[in-house]
C-alpha cells in the first residue's frame, strides 16, 4: 500500500512523501497478523527535506549535493537513493559533477529516497545551473565575508582568492580587517566564536584589539563607531576605512553556528528568533550603506559526520545529532525569513550540500581503546571542516557570484 501527500515546503520544488511497508508472507504484516489493505501509512518527518531550489556550477569546478545533507535523519546512510540529472554521477553518498563549457545551462536534478521495491519515499527538485566560465568579463568586483571561526579559519577565502586569480573573466579583490592580508588578497570580517549579535553590539570599550583568555582577540565589532558617544553601527565609516568609501559588489554572511551551538529542542527556537533579530540589524547596516551591493547569506553548514569529532571538542557536552538537528532547523528557518527576496538584493547561498561531512573533516590516526593494538582513524573536529571542506564552500561562493554575474 502506497500514498502520496504533498506537503508545501518554501524550498522543495516538487515533494512527495509517503511510508512503504513491506508485505509479510502470506498478505499479512508483522505479529499482529493485520491484513495488508489495512496498515496505516506513517509519515516519516524526520526527513524534513532541504534541497535548494537551485545548485550552481561552473565548468571545472567540482559540484554537490550530499545527500546526508538534504535531509535530517540519522539514518541517511542505509537509505536507497535515486537520482536522475542529465550531467554529473551518482555514487554512494552523493551526486557530484564537474562540468564542462559545453553543458552550460539548466538542468533538472531529481533526487529520490527509495524502497527496496523502488518506491518513492520522498522526491525533491532542483534546477542545476551551470554557469558560463565567461561570465562577468571585465568586470573587477570587491568581497566582504564576514563570519565566526568558519571564516576566520582564512581557507575559504583563500579558495576564492585562488579562483578568482585563475578566473580569465573576472578579477576580485577581498575586503577586511582580519585574515592574513599582505599580499597574499586573503581578507574577511571573520572571527572564532562571533555571533549575528557580536557583530551588533561588541564595543569592547571601542579597542580593535583586547586580551581575551591570554590571547590578542578582536574585541569591538568592526561595523560600530562612536557616534553621539554612543556605538552604532555604520557601515559607511567601516566602507571609508577599508574600500576607500565604495560599497563592496558582494557580501556573503556564514553565521549562525555559535548562535544555536548549544540550543536543545526545547529553546532552539527561541535561539533563531534571537540569532535573526540581530541578523535584521546587521543586514539593514549593510543596506543602508550599500544598497546596490548584492548580499549572500550562507545557509548554515552541518558538522562532521561523526560523534567522535563531537567528543573530541567537546567531551560530553554537545552531541553530533543535537547539533545536526539544531543546524537543519536553522537552514528551514532561513528559507522561511530571508528566501524569496532576491528582489532586495539579499540571496541564500547553498554551500551546506557541497560540503563533504565524511571526508571534508580532520582526523587522526587513535588507538581504537587503551589495549588494543591496532589504530582507527577517528574524527577530530565536529564544525570545523578540513582545507577540503573549507575549499568545498569556497567553491560554493564562488559559483553562487558567478550566477549573479551572469545574470547582468
Amino acid at each position: 500500500m502506497r500514498m502520496h501527500r504533498t506537503i508545501a515546503l518554501p524550498i522543495i520544488c516538487a515533494l512527495c512523501l509517503a511510508s512503504c511497508r513491506t508485505q509479510a508472507q502470506d498478505g499479512l504484516v508483522g505479529e499482529g497478523l493485520l491484513p495488508v489493505q489495512e496498515v496505516a501509512v506513517v509519515d516519516t518527518p524526520e526527513l524534513r527535506p532541504i534541497l535548494p531550489p537551485e545548485v550552481y556550477a561552473v565548468p571545472g569546478v567540482e559540484a554537490n549535493v550530499y545527500f546526508d545533507n538534504v535531509v535530517l535523519s540519522p539514518d541517511s546512510g542505509d537509505m536507497l537513493w535515486d537520482v536522475d540529472c542529465p550531467v554529473g554521477r551518482q555514487q554512494t553518498e552523493r551526486w557530484t559533477a564537474v562540468p564542462t563549457p559545453e553543458q552550460v545551462g539548466d538542468f533538472p536534478l531529481t533526487v529520490r529516497i527509495v524502497t527496496p521495491e523502488v518506491q518513492p519515499v520522498l522526491e525533491m527538485t532542483t534546477n542545476l545551473r551551470v554557469i558560463d566560465p565567461a561570465a562577468g568579463a571585465g568586470r573587477g568586483i570587491t568581497l566582504l565575508c564576514v563570519g565566526d571561526s568558519l571564516t576566520a579559519a582564512s581557507a575559504y577565502t583563500a579558495r576564492l582568492v585562488t579562483l578568482f586569480a585563475e578566473d580569465e573573466a573576472v578579477g576580485a579583490t577581498l575586503i577586511g580587517e582580519g585574515g592574513p592580508g599582505g599580499d597574499t588578497g586573503n581578507r574577511h570580517e571573520g572571527y572564532g566564536g562571533w555571533t549575528f549579535s557580536r557583530f551588533v553590539e561588541n564595543w569592547a570599550d571601542g579597542q580593535d584589539r583586547v586580551e581575551i583568555g591570554g590571547r590578542n582577540r578582536r574585541g569591538r565589532s568592526p561595523f560600530l563607531f562612536e557616534i553621539d558617544g554612543q556605538p552604532q553601527l555604520d557601515f559607511q565609516q567601516y566602507l571609508d576605512r577599508n574600500n576607500g568609501g565604495q560599497p563592496p559588489d558582494f557580501i556573503t554572511i556564514l553565521l549562525g553556528c555559535n548562535d544555536t551551538f548549544s540550543a536543545s529542542e526545547s529553546n532552539i527556537e527561541t535561539k533563531i528568533d534571537t540569532a535573526f533579530g540581530y541578523a535584521d540589524q546587521l543586514l539593514a547596516a549593510f543596506r543602508a550603506a550599500a544598497p546596490d551591493s548584492e548580499i549572500g547569506l550562507l545557509l548554515l553548514v552541518p558538522p562532521a559526520a561523526s560523534q567522535d569529532a563531537f567528543g573530541a571538542n567537546y567531551n560530553a557536552g554537545q552531541t553530533r545529532w543535537q547539533y545536526r538537528r539544531n543546524q537543519h532547523r536553522v537552514v528551514e528557518r532561513e528559507y522561511a525569513t530571508y528566501g524569496g527576496r532576491e528582489g532586495e538584493g539579499l540571496f541564500l547561498v547553498p554551500a551546506f550540500v557541497n560540503l563533504d561531512t565524511v571526508y571534508g573533516f580532520p582526523r587522526a590516526m587513535a588507538p581504537a581503546n587503551a589495549h588494543a593494538d591496532v589504530e582507527v582513524s577517528r574524527m577530530t573536529n565536529g564544525v570545523h571542516p578540513a582545507a577540503a571542506g573549507y575549499y568545498q564552500i569556497g567553491d560554493a561562493i564562488y559559483c553562487w557570484i558567478k550566477s549573479r554575474l551572469a545574470a547582468e
